[in-house]
């Protein structure tokens, strides 16, 4: 079976702290070790000169082992929480998943 790159790209809401930022991808971190079929975890800032962001500030890139374990990581009771806790702090997110 394929892997499954799972691709987001964040903008966060104005005012929203570095240190909130450094917990939401702490806490995906903690997700990504917790919950199984996730292989890596890698974010950051944008840093691209090209200016072709559209505003979007962060991404992050997690692998999963193939679709069924992002079809599981979905509905996740961890990834649900982490939603609830992160999701007010975000203006837009653009999420892509694709096979490698």
């Amino acid at each position: 079976m394929a892997k499954i790159k799972h691709v987001a790209f964040l903008k966060f809401k104005e005012g929203t702290s570095q240190d909130e930022m450094d917990r939401i991808f702490s806490e995906l971190m903690d997700i990504s070790e917790n919950i199984p079929g996730i292989e890596d975890y890698v974010s950051g800032a944008n840093n691209s000169p090209e200016a072709l962001n559209d505003g979007f500030t962060h991404a992050f890139v997690m692998t999963f082992s193939d679709v069924n374990a992002r079809d599981a990581y979905l509905p996740h009771p961890e990834h649900e929480r982490f939603k609830l806790n992160a999701l007010p702090h975000i203006e837009k997110i653009l999420v892509l998943d694709f096979e490698v």
